[in-house]
């Protein structure tokens, strides 16, 4: 099991923005096209780029979902309190 997870994400404010940009993403551009244009995270100018984060660094529903998933897996649309989260997982250690 993964202690430490590197992850992108696209933050939007609504349920249906995020599904479109999960479309987007899986179907039309790259990860990093779309945050940079819709994210509305400064992590945008990064292409949506988190870094490496543990257990405990994130809200929580960002956090499971991040550590559920594998390498390279996109995922979403996940709630939290800041909005809807898209993300694609960079790395896992």
């Amino acid at each position: 099991m993964a202690s430490k997870v590197n992850a992108s994400h696209i933050l939007v404010k609504t349920e249906n923005e995020a599904k479109v940009i999960l479309y987007e993403v899986k179907h039309e551009s790259t990860f990093e096209d779309v945050a940079k244009q819709k994210s509305l995270c400064p992590s945008r100018k990064k292409g949506g780029n988190l870094g490496f984060f543990g257990r405990g660094q994130m809200v929580k529903e960002f956090e499971n979902a991040c550590f559920k998933a594998n390498k390279d897996d996109i995922i979403g649309p996940i709630k939290t309190q800041f909005g809807w989260h898209i993300i694609k997982i960079l790395d896992t250690k």
